[in-house]
């Protein structure tokens, strides 16, 4: 189920970073972020294909390097690493996307490194019933887990990073945009762009309280509502500023900062939501289900929009 439009629900447990430029970076602090200044430096966030994937975890699959975090050392391969930062970064992931995506298919390989890093107490997981026949098995880092990429600076430091399972009933819809996040990362590789960073919308619809909170009584004014808008790169549509589900940053081809916003539509969608979504820009995705509902919705509303399969 989908999060609609600018909400003002508390996410207590999420560590957030204010949108800065790829330029400028300077520290941003979660509830958890107590640096320690012997950290290793901050890598590059960097999506990598499925060919350097798979060389990548060939060559890492027997070596182990040494973390320490506060009075505990962890013995982690970077192909382990590599899943911790990517669970981090969407919070939740399906476990067969996990295989698919971080092991190349590997699920045997997965299913070990998985039950290691649970063993370390650094990642969990939770089977959750979607329907009568279906369930969805989900991991999420544990409050460890999040410290320690944290306190090893394995993410940029604008990058936020999740941990635990806030919401059940939108775990399906949260661990989708994974799948979703795959398929425009790869589109943005084929242009020749690299990813730089992904922003949920948590950390969006965060940003916009915390700048409409400042108006004060000026809030409700719709010119001082649109400042607001435009200034964290979103439009404001019949007086709200509708926010995506997903917001990538990268670097074209000429090495220029560009950005696309992207929405998983479902079947529960109302149309006037949807809508919404689409005179804002987004780029829209639909499970191959949910399509035609998608598409009949848009074309009653006369709205042209791709729709992109997920």
């Amino acid at each position: 189920m989908s999060r609609d439009a600018f909400s003002r629900d508390p996410q207590d447990t999420r560590d957030r970073s204010p949108h800065r430029s790829l330029r400028h970076r300077t520290t941003s602090r979660g509830h958890e972020d107590d640096r320690d200044s012997r950290s290793e430096p901050a890598v590059q966030f960097e999506r990598q294909t499925d060919g350097e994937r798979e060389k990548r975890c060939d060559a890492d699959s027997g070596t182990e390097r040494a973390y320490d975090v506060r009075d505990r050392t962890y013995l982690l391969r970077d192909s382990e690493i590599h899943s911790m930062k990517e669970i981090g970064k969407f919070r939740v992931i399906a476990a067969a996307d996990l295989a698919r995506y971080a092991y190349d298919g590997d699920s045997t390989r997965m299913e070990k490194e998985i039950r290691r890093l649970e063993r370390e107490t650094l990642l969990s997981e939770k089977t959750l019933e979607i329907s009568r026949k279906k369930a969805l098995r989900v991991i999420t880092l544990t409050r460890a887990g999040h410290r320690l990429l944290k306190r090893t600076n394995q993410l940029p430091e604008d990058q936020a990073i999740y941990h635990g399972l806030v919401k059940s009933r939108e775990a399906k819809h949260d661990a989708d945009l994974y799948r979703l996040y795959q398929k425009e990362a790869a589109r943005i590789e084929r242009s020749g762009g690299r990813l730089v960073r992904v922003i949920l919308d948590y950390e969006i619809k965060r940003n916009l309280n915390r700048d409409l909170t400042l108006l004060g009584p000026e809030k409700n004014k719709l010119d001082r509502k649109a400042e607001i808008a435009e200034k964290h790169g979103l439009e404001m549509v019949n007086g709200k500023i509708p926010v995506p589900d997903m917001r990538l940053e990268y670097e074209n081809a000429d090495l220029a900062l560009q950005r696309v916003d992207l929405e998983l539509a479902t079947r529960e969608y109302r149309p006037r939501s949807l809508a919404e979504k689409v005179m804002a820009g987004f780029a829209i995705y639909g499970r191959a289900e949910d399509a035609a509902r998608i598409r009949r919705i848009l074309d009653e509303r006369e709205l042209t929009r791709e729709i992109l399969t997920l």
